[in-house]
Formats: C-alpha cells, sequence, structure tokens
C-alpha cells in the first residue's frame, strides 16, 4: 500500500525507519542491518513505514494530534476482498513476544523441532520462531521464520537453538534485549551477538534447561 501512496502523491518512500532524527530526518537500516542509513527528505509529505519493535510502546493517553473524519470515495472497482485465511495459535505473535525459542537447521527434522522447542516455550509463556534454513528444510511453518527475509523481532530474551547465526537471521532479532545461544560449534557467529552462550549438543541442553523452568515456576 505504502509505495502505490507515495506514487499517488509524487513523493519518496522511506522504508522501515528506526529512528526519527527530526522532522525531515530519519534513520533505516541497510544491508542486513550491518550499516545504518541517515536519509533527509525534502518533499511536503513523508511516506513512512517503521520497524515496529525499534520503538517504545506508546502512551495511550496525552498527545495533541487532531482527529479528523474523512469521507469514505465510492469503490474504483478495480479489486475485490475475496477472502481472509488467518492462522490461530495459543502461543504470543512473533513480533509481540517478550521470550522467543527459536530454532535452526541442527535440530535436523521437523519431528526434533516440535519435540525439542515446544516444552521450553510452554515453560516460559514464550513464542515459536525458525532460522530460514529450518523453515526451508521444512521443520517449521513460514510464519514462524525470524529474519531479514522473515519476521523483525525484538523481545527480551531470545533463545537461538542450534542457530549458527546467518548474517540474514541477525538481521531480525540482533535487537533482542537478551540473547542466548546453544549451539556445539563454538565458532559459531551467534555468539559474537549473544549475551550468554552454552557451547554444546542443543538435545542435552534444552531438556535441561526445561527442567529447571518447569522447577523454578512450579
Amino acid at each position: 500500500i505504502a509505495p502505490r501512496v507515495a506514487a499517488k502523491l509524487d513523493v519518496g518512500q522511506i522504508s522501515e525507519i528506526t529512528k526519527v532524527v527530526s522532522v525531515d530526518t530519519f534513520e533505516r537500516p541497510i544491508y542486513a542491518g550491518n550499516a545504518i542509513a541517515t536519509v533527509q527528505s525534502a518533499d511536503a509529505v513523508k511516506v513512512l513505514t517503521v520497524r515496529g519493535t525499534a520503538f517504545d510502546a506508546a502512551a495511550t493517553t496525552g498527545g495533541s494530534a487532531a482527529v479528523e473524519s474523512v469521507a469514505a470515495v465510492a469503490d474504483a472497482g478495480s479489486s475485490s476482498f475475496v477472502g481472509r485465511e488467518v492462522t490461530k495459535s495459543e502461543r504470543p505473535e512473533l513480533t509481540a513476544a517478550k521470550i522467543i525459542v527459536s530454532g535452526g537447521r541442527a535440530l535436523g527434522s521437523a519431528d526434533k523441532f516440535n519435540e525439542v522447542l515446544p516444552p521450553l516455550a510452554d515453560k516460559l509463556g514464550a513464542a515459536i520462531g525458525a532460522s530460514r534454513a529450518a523453515v526451508d528444510a521444512g521443520y517449521a511453518a513460514n510464519d514462524l521464520q525470524v529474519g531479514q527475509t522473515g519476521k523483525i523481532v525484538a523481545p527480551d530474551l531470545y533463545i537461538a537453538c542450534g542457530i549458527s547465526g546467518a548474517i540474514q537471521h541477525l538481521a531480525g532479532m540482533s535487537s533482542s534485549k537478551c540473547i542466548a545461544a546453544i549451539n556445539k560449534d563454538a565458532e559459531a557467529p551467534i555468539f559474537a551477538k549473544a549475551d550468554f552462550g552454552v557451547v554444546d549438543d542443543l538435545f542435552k541442553v534444552v531438556p535441561e534447561l526445561t527442567a529447571v523452568c518447569k522447577k523454578m515456576l512450579a
């Protein structure tokens, strides 16, 4: 929608801003989050998309913005609403979750993915995520993918299980407040971003962590 609005207004679009510097200057990540571009727009109307996880929630009261009613225009007849299919889950929505337990290709199969991660996520009240490699291998559904080509998340705690830390995955979760990584490869790039790391077999560590959580939260 946003590019079409920008085209109709004959202005440029600035995508996925992470900071408002001034009324006409914004910051946005580029190169999979490895660099931050500062973009200034001279357009009279600014068309922006925003990385919601980069901003604190706005206050529900106060503010001075005006609320105006706008009359609807007639249907152009060029498109129609056919239907909508929404994935339903008892778990928190991935982009809004405070805790995410995420799995990678090292889990080896969809059966192992669904056997190892859900018990830990259940104990923590967490959402479940996956790396692109895990999704491409068929271990997890597309809507669980975290990364540059998936969902951008910034939970209070991100637990990466068997995720090597490819740059496109880091671009989607590096804003997490705390990152804990479990990987048997001590040289895995994920450890460079992690606040806590365990170099061990995830099939041993994750069940042990689940058991500890069970005792602590009993």
